[in-house]
């Protein structure tokens, strides 16, 4: 029987339940530079550059944001590289400064992976030390998704998943991807009147068991069309569709 743990889930730490939820370790904390919220007391938290969005401060405001948060960077679970949404080969070129330098800071860092990254030669797993799934929601809950993330989980990087907003989303990022954590945007709109439900999805899971990762995926859906949607609304057909079978595998944390 498969055990499905559950991803410590991320939340603006923007009402005073949410939290006291992340002193109490039952969630973690997520911020932006503009998000306006500042570092719990106690607890794990995240920064994240907040690209994804129209508020972004720039790369060189963020890189500053972080600095001036060091004192807290023992209790950072990762912050993000400023990437480019949706193109993992722009966002490879546009990351790839600011790793040693987010890591110079005290901060583990992270690559948000994006659209195709499967297809780019042009980064290291050492090079980092959280793999951030990002990316188009075609992309995201592709298989080559969940390989690149549970390979990252295999070199003993952190795995975070982005954009997790329902308890079938957070239940598939822990069987197909073995997530360490996730976020959402839930809990930035109605915190207070979504909270009962993020912290019921974690009960869920930590009492849920399946017989197999094949059927834990399955039991949420198949994820997979063969395409990958585009910021521009074109898609691209990649390889033939990969069999429900290969989630299975135990060889997936090896590819």
């Amino acid at each position: 029987m498969l055990l499905i743990h559950a991803p410590l889930y991320l939340a603006p730490p923007s009402t005073n339940r949410i939290r006291e939820h992340i002193h109490a370790r039952r969630l973690g904390a997520i911020l932006t530079p503009s998000s306006g919220n500042r570092v719990p007391e106690e607890g794990y938290w995240a920064a994240d550059s907040g690209i994804f969005g129209n508020s972004y401060v720039g790369d060189e405001a963020y890189m500053d944001w972080l600095e001036e948060r060091v004192e807290f960077a023992d209790r950072c679970l990762f912050a993000t590289a400023p990437d480019v949404p949706f193109n993992a080969f722009a966002t490879i070129s546009h990351s790839y400064p600011y790793l040693d330098r987010i890591r110079r800071l005290g901060y583990p860092v992270a690559l948000v992976a994006q659209d195709h990254l499967e297809f780019c030669d042009w980064w290291r797993w050492e090079d980092f030390d959280c793999l951030f799934i990002g990316g188009s929601t075609a992309w995201k809950l592709s298989p080559a998704a969940a390989v690149l993330a549970r390979a990252a989980c295999a070199a003993g990087l952190w795995v975070h998943v982005g954009r997790v907003n329902s308890f079938k989303r957070l239940r598939y990022a822990a069987a197909a991807m073995d997530a360490d954590s996730a976020d959402g945007t839930l809990l930035a709109n109605g915190p207070d009147k979504h909270l009962p439900s993020v912290l019921r999805w974690t009960w869920q899971l930590l009492l849920e068991e399946a017989p197999s990762l094949i059927d834990a995926c399955r039991l949420v859906h198949d994820p997979y069309d063969g395409r990958y949607s585009l910021a521009s609304g074109r898609t691209v057909t990649t390889a033939p569709r990969i069999p429900a079978a290969f989630y299975d595998s135990v060889q997936l944390t090896l590819l």
